[in-house]
């Protein structure tokens, strides 16, 4: 059976890489089109507004691919960014050292993830079922902690971060490579990596080969809710203020991001490159409609037509692999 399973990992593979570079040029030639459609595109103030969005649905994507990858899905991780932000901004307002105060959001997200994995594998319940319910309680428990108004963050060097640069880029997108690089590692060259794709790919199978599927589960959902958090932190510093409501539909994005880089719905296909294109990507055509004026209802047609195209290709694919 493992003489079986070696080779057929270099197509695996080589389909990723080719995947990637696809996504890489479709990226680059949104940049060009978009640079000669309009004067502004191209200015370095759009530039690095795009970036610093991007660079959050890129995050949250990241997270959610490790979740997607084990035939799972989270659709809380808008509203744990949104509850993220009230976490931090009461925590400054209160006078914890801001490190310490990221520190403790953070690990407010890794107690969420915790909680999903308990319900899926201690309860029984469906990821769709847990995550929904999580994602309207923490909205509703946001909107409890805060009677409903914003919460201005009494901190400039915490707002400064994210709108500095660092060499001319925006320091949100060094916190892109800060999360993608060790992400990239740990999927791709760790065996923690192997057992995600193990478990989407056949659960009982990997339960009878010796992989502790349960704990599997809980990693990731675990790493998702860190992600989240830590995009919390970030949105908090990039508005200054903790508002529950804020993230809304930010996880129907880092889904799209995702699927959109290759990941596969039906579990045990993905990358953690394709789904920060596929963030950059929606971020360029977003950005690139408002240029233009398109009305923001076509943004999303053009989204759900992107993943209805990419999620039949793939189903060709498992098909034609079989």
């Amino acid at each position: 059976m493992s003489t079986e399973a070696i080779p057929a990992e270099k197509p695996k593979r080589n389909y990723n890489a080719l995947f990637g570079l696809t996504l890489l040029a479709l990226l680059v030639l949104l940049w060009v089109i978009l640079s000669f459609s309009t004067s502004s595109f191209a200015s370095a103030n759009n530039i690095s507004n795009l970036l610093r969005q991007g660079s959050m649905i890129a995050i949250l994507a990241v997270g959610q691919t490790f979740v997607i990858i084990t035939g799972g899905i989270d659709l809380s991780v808008g509203a744990v960014v949104g509850f993220a932000t009230v976490i931090a901004a009461m925590l400054i307002n209160a006078g914890v050292p801001v490190f310490l105060a990221i520190l403790l959001t953070l690990l407010v997200g890794v107690a969420i993830g915790l909680f999903h994995g308990f319900g899926i594998v201690k309860m029984g319940l469906p990821p769709f079922i847990i995550t929904l319910a999580t994602l309207t309680s923490l909205r509703g428990i946001g909107l409890l902690m805060t009677n409903g108004n914003s919460i201005s963050i009494n901190n400039d060097a915490f707002q400064e971060f994210s709108r500095n640069s660092f060499l001319g880029i925006p320091n949100l997108f060094w916190m892109v490579l800060l999360v993608g690089i060790p992400a990239y590692v740990f999927l791709h060259h760790s065996r923690w990596g192997r057992y995600l794709f193990s478990v989407g790919s056949n659960a009982e199978a990997s339960r009878l080969s010796g992989v502790n599927v349960q704990r599997t589960i809980f990693m990731a959902y675990t790493l998702s809710g860190l992600c989240a958090a830590f995009v919390g932190v970030l949105l908090a510093s990039r508005i200054g203020i903790g508002n529950p409501t804020q993230a809304e539909g930010w996880e129907l994005q880092a889904i799209a991001s995702s699927v959109i880089g290759g990941t596969s719905l039906f579990g045990a296909v993905g990358s953690v490159h394709g789904p920060l294109l596929g963030a950059f990507i929606l971020a360029t055509i977003n950005n690139g409609a408002n240029l233009l004026n398109v009305n923001a209802f076509w943004q999303r047609v053009i989204t759900g037509v992107l993943i209805i195209v990419i999620v039949y290709f793939d189903g060709l694919r498992r098909r034609g692999g079989k």
